[in-house]
């Protein structure tokens, strides 16, 4: 067997192994064999590529080459199981950033390069196959895009930029960039010259830290996941202009599952795309709007002690927990179902609703959970829980803030304004965990803390539940 036949009978094989690892990831019973699946198919991929171009003799005159892919194998190899295996999951947001970045740089470093072979091809009077050079230009400036756009999101992420970012010239600064952007890109494609190519590669620089920057709250999962699509796109064509079969189907499984999954997230939260992206562009809309921002009579909360909320709790008939990154900020996943299994013991009906962009990324609250053995079936999204708030007794708000904040049911200078929430507000009990009154990723306040019906339990998510379920055993 040639060795093109035996590397493209592993593409198959990667192929096959990708999409069933998909599909098993579509659930979270099946996710864990459907990861591994997936990493023995992207194994297959690279074993298939070094036979290719090693048994090929494809690096005959090159004998160092041979030895910068091993060692690239190893680095990489490496640093990944090591970031893996000591990345806390609170941090797995940053982590699928940078990961993501790294992802789309490498699909605009190789089409960088096919670029320069174009030219060199046409130096020697050579044809330029058009869709190939279209294809490098758009794996280019796709990559560019998702590299630079990873990078200022794993920023904001690290709390170097959490906030939304906006400026009265941004709106200004984003048209022109764009239109540049518009016409760098015509202009390449007439030229087939490299000053437009790397103009381009600057102002998708440009264009990718302006839409980034000024995205945040409840938004920042879906660029998270918008970015990922342009990385699977940059790959997928990559692929077309190396003929690599699977880097075009494993780019194009990665683009249209994170395009579905951010066209669902933007329905999810009632807005489109566009708006995702741009509305907070010279729009207005600043972390001081909301609750906190307008005049009015001084608000106040109420406190609840550890012995009360679990005197409140062990005597209702259901209790809504509501997780957010607070949670998952400080590990408290493992004590919060502790406390779901007290009172689930106590004849209680505990189930845990989870927004659509609850945590940072996508499914990140849903792998949290996991990670607590909270079973699947007290897992309920926003469309199937909002129904039962009003014949709730309980609402334990975990961390959350801004996915339950009523004033984007009504405020239209909010920057959440439209987000559809978990109805929290209307049990007949809300209790908050949290650290502080302060404002939540979004940066606004939020009313539901001055609720009648509301009782704060200050504190790190941790050592509140934790007192909670001390309190609770102690009865």
């Amino acid at each position: 067997m040639s060795p093109k036949v035996l590397s493209e009978f592993a593409y198959l094989t990667s192929a096959v192994l990708f999409i069933i690892g998909l599909k098993f990831l579509s659930h979270p019973r099946r996710a864990r064999n459907g990861n591994l699946l997936a990493g023995i198919g992207m194994a297959f991929a690279v074993a298939a590529s070094f036979i290719f171009i090693w048994w090929g003799g494809l690096l005959t005159g090159h004998p160092g080459t041979g030895t910068l892919i091993i060692v690239a194998i190893l680095l990489g190899g490496t640093l990944g199981s090591l970031a893996a295996r000591r990345v806390a999951m609170t941090e797995m947001p940053q982590m699928v950033a940078l990961l993501n970045g790294c992802g789309g740089g490498a699909a605009a470093l190789i089409s960088t390069v096919e670029f320069a072979n174009f030219m060199s091809a046409k130096s020697a009077g050579q044809p330029v196959d058009p869709l190939g050079f279209g294809a490098t230009l758009f794996g280019g400036v796709i990559g560019s895009l998702s590299f630079w756009g990873s990078l200022v999101a794993f920023g904001k992420l690290s709390g170097f930029a959490e906030k939304a970012i906006n400026s009265p010239l941004q709106r200004i600064a984003t048209v022109l960039v764009t239109l540049a952007l518009i016409g760098t890109i015509v202009v390449s494609l007439a030229a087939h010259d490299a000053t437009p190519f790397y103009a381009l590669l600057a102002v998708s620089l440009l264009f990718s830290v302006l839409m980034v920057l000024p995205i945040g709250g409840a938004d920042m999962p879906v660029v998270i996941s918008l970015l990922n699509s342009f990385t699977g796109l940059a790959v997928a064509a990559t692929g077309f202009s190396l003929q690599q079969p699977a880097l075009i189907i494993s780019g194009t499984l990665v683009g249209a599952s994170g395009t579905l999954l951010t066209l669902l997230m933007c329905k999810a939260m009632n807005r489109s795309i566009i708006n995702v992206l741009f509305a907070g562009v010279g729009g207005g809309a600043t972390a001081s709007t909301g609750a906190a921002g307008r005049s009015g009579p001084a608000k106040t909360t109420r406190e609840i002690s550890a012995e009360d909320l679990a005197m409140l709790c062990t005597n209702v008939q259901s209790v809504i927990v509501i997780p957010g990154y607070g949670m998952a900020v400080a590990q408290a996943q493992h004590v919060t179902r502790e406390l779901g299994d007290l009172l689930a013991a106590r004849g209680v009906d505990v189930k845990y609703a989870v927004h659509p962009v609850a945590g940072r990324m996508p499914g990140h609250m849903n792998v949290l959970l996991a990670e607590a053995n909270v079973p699947y079936e007290q897992l309920f999204d926003l469309e199937q829980i909002n129904s039962e708030f009003e014949r709730c007794d309980v609402a334990l708000v975990i961390g959350a803030n801004d996915v339950v904040n009523p004033a984007a049911r009504y405020d239209k200078s909010s920057p959440i304004y439209g987000m559809p929430i978990l109805d929290a507000d209307k049990a007949r009990n809300i209790i908050v965990v949290k650290r502080s009154l302060n404002p939540g990723f979004a940066g606004i306040d939020n009313e539901i803390y001055y609720n009648p019906k509301t009782y704060m339990f200050f504190g790190d998510a941790k050592n509140a539940i934790g007192k909670l379920v001390e309190a609770i055993k102690a009865q």
